[in-house]
């Protein structure tokens, strides 16, 4: 079995309250596990209103597969979410 998990820092410039960052927020862990199969979870800078941190992990038998995968949520997110920026990631794959 092989975890590969991705740490994401969204950087999200135009929120100005906790309630806009969860709103916002919601919407992308929502849509995430739809489009590709991944757990997603807000881990750190909770109460933080201009960064978000959030991981996508997903489990599987082929670490290629697995690491191409969340590059595609990666480049989904940038392509299809502007307003959230991602300002950097880190993928780490555990065998």
């Amino acid at each position: 079995m092989i975890i590969a998990s991705c740490l994401l820092t969204l950087e999200l410039t135009d929120v100005f309250s906790l309630k806009e960052k969860r709103s916002i927020l919601k919407s992308v862990l929502k849509r995430l596990p739809q489009k590709f199969n991944v757990a997603v979870a807000e881990v750190d800078k909770h109460d933080v209103w201009g960064t978000a941190v959030i991981a996508l992990v997903m489990v599987g038998n082929d670490a290629a597969r697995l690491h191409s995968q969340l590059q595609k949520a990666i480049s989904w997110l940038e392509t299809h979410r502007p307003d959230v920026p991602i300002a950097d990631y880190e993928i780490e794959i555990l065998a």
